[in-house]
């Protein structure tokens, strides 16, 4: 069951790479799941969570600009592999599974990047712009990592 919902976290990274981390950091400040003891625990430190929220509402706004590149480039890619691990691996750590939520998480990123992409091009193409194809998409992620977390 964990590592299934480490998984659903790192796709939610492929899609807004730093909403996962926030809604995680939230998850664990709030003390919805422990990782007090692992080598995780800063994600449960006070400032932690703001820190990611700060960053995914920056990501949230600048994913609508014109100029922001595609989340298939290797940074862009890259940062979505890595909060999917990070996400994935605290969830995991909690459940003493660390390596597991890590490797799952990257997988969950991959699937949510390649996937997140072909939806969000299909939506924009049947809407004719891509503005409601990445809000859905927003909604997608924000209310997904929530449900996500909520269940761990």
């Amino acid at each position: 069951m964990f590592l299934l919902v480490a998984l659903l976290i790192g796709v939610i990274a492929g899609l807004r790479a730093m909403t996962a981390p926030a809604a995680v950091a939230w998850g664990a400040a709030l003390g919805w799941f422990d990782v007090s003891q692992t080598p995780l625990a800063f994600m449960a430190y006070q400032s932690t969570p703001w820190i990611f929220t700060l960053l995914a509402v920056v990501e949230l706004i600048t994913d609508q600009l014109p100029s922001t590149p595609s989340r298939k480039v290797p940074v862009q890619f890259g940062a979505r592999i890595v909060m999917g691990g990070l996400a994935g691996a605290t969830i995991g750590a909690a459940n003493s599974l660390l390596f597991g939520g890590l490797i799952v998480g990257v997988i969950g990123a991959v699937i949510g990047t390649y996937g997140g992409a072909a939806v969000r091009g299909r939506l924009a193409a049947s809407f004719g712009k891509d503005l409601p194809a990445a809000l859905i998409e927003d909604a997608v992620a924000v209310i997904g990592a929530l449900l996500i977390v909520a269940v761990s």
